[in-house]
């Protein structure tokens, strides 16, 4: 099964004359157990389709199925569309986990707190068991001595490292990244990317924005180039290497 389906997905912002349309008729598929890489310039739609992937957005056209669930409608005997209610959208999202350029930490939890709240308050688990799981995340993400410190405390990277626990910790089927290092300071950026590695190792399907080339080249098996709100184009990790698209190899020249 793939994990997710983009069928003619558009976006639009605003009321017609002066709407803005942000996606195009998008078509993707990411397979299960799968890293999709979307590169391309600000504006270009890559953030808007992740956040209609996890219903941060929602949209104007077409059908998004994540693990064949269609995210936000369900389809009465006639094939008809209807709205799901917010709690039933809350519940899907529930298996997505995504990380922010901003890490969004709560300032006043530590660490392992920050992991604990979401297993804790949406899926009732017992504070104990919660915390286990959280000192086992921040292990896996190379912080087991950092549980009981605050956000201040860490750095950049450490930080975002906590938000990839933190979305880990509710044992998403699928983990979107949205410029999770353009926050970062340079000499920060590879501690998040080999957490990131390590989750493609393990099989985390994954759809990420970045314009971290060298990443994508090693850990993508989809590239997908986005300008203007359509995939220009895309393929293996080698178009890097030779793209087609004027717009591709523009984009690329720029890097």
């Amino acid at each position: 099964m793939n994990m997710v389906e983009i069928c003619d997905v558009y976006k639009e912002y605003g009321q017609p004359p002066s709407a803005l349309l942000v996606l195009k008729g998008i078509n993707l598929i990411v397979p299960t157990g799968s890293v999709t890489v979307l590169l391309g310039p600000s504006g270009s739609g890559k953030s808007t389709l992740l956040r209609c992937v996890n219903e941060l957005e929602t949209i104007t056209g077409g059908e998004i199925w994540v693990n064949g669930e269609l995210l936000g409608y369900r389809k009465d005997a006639q094939g008809n569309l209807q709205r799901l209610s917010e709690k039933q959208i809350a519940n899907q999202r529930s298996h997505i986990g995504m990380v922010f350029q901003r890490f969004n930490l709560f300032p006043h939890l530590t660490a392992s707190q920050n992991i604990m709240l979401a297993p804790t308050l949406v899926t009732k688990t017992a504070k104990p068991i919660a915390q286990q799981q959280a000192l086992e995340l921040l292990d896996q993400v190379g912080l087991s001595e950092r549980a009981n410190y605050y956000p201040a405390q860490l750095s950049g990277g450490q930080q975002q490292r906590v938000a990839i626990a933190r979305a880990l910790a509710m044992q998403p089927k699928l983990m979107l990244f949205d410029e999770p290092t353009s926050a970062l300071d340079p000499e920060l950026v590879g501690e998040v990317l080999q957490v990131m590695q390590n989750l493609a190792k393990e099989g985390m399907t994954m759809m990420i924005v970045t314009h971290e080339i060298g990443f994508a080249k090693r850990v993508a098996d989809q590239i997908v180039f986005m300008d203007g709100g359509v995939v220009v184009e895309q393929g293996s990790p080698s178009i890097i290497d030779n793209p087609q698209e004027k717009r591709f190899q523009a984009f690329l020249s720029h890097l």
